[in-house]
């Protein structure tokens, strides 16, 4: 079945691809192989996607718990703010607060890292790739 020119998707340029290297014959492109390279590209693409969704839906998820946490601990340190040595209770609570925020910035500032990371190393793997594939191609035969 032909692909129709306003369907979107990956059988539209491969269509294209092929009808141009017909229209103009161009002697030993591989149009198989030329197809092949740009649908590893295509999917190396939605796989960093998903990487990066998958860790913002991760981040997200930690930074609601951490939130629900933090309030948890409000409402205890407000209960416990009376009698004789509130004062005393209340400059520990904040010091345990600043100490527990920075923590969880930094595990956060640490997940927002190691996603972007994993995302980077999905495209830079297909790119080292290609540069292979390229060194092949120019090399004489």
């Amino acid at each position: 079945m032909e692909a129709d020119s306003k369907q979107p998707g990956g059988a539209m340029w491969s269509d294209d691809l092929r009808k141009f290297a017909e229209k103009f014959q161009t002697p030993g492109l591989d149009i198989a192989a030329l197809i092949e390279w740009q649908r590893k590209d295509m999917e190396t693409l939605v796989e960093a996607n998903r990487q990066a969704y998958a860790g913002v839906a991760a981040l997200v998820e930690r930074r609601n718990e951490i939130l629900q946490e933090t309030l948890a601990q409000w409402q205890a340190a407000i209960k416990d703010a009376s009698g004789a040595d509130s004062l005393t209770k209340q400059a520990e609570a904040a010091k345990l607060g600043v100490e527990k925020a920075l923590a969880n910035f930094n595990e956060l500032s640490a997940m927002e890292a190691q996603s972007r990371n994993n995302a980077w190393k999905i495209v830079q793997d297909r790119l080292q790739e290609n540069l292979g594939n390229l060194q092949k191609l120019l090399l004489p035969k």
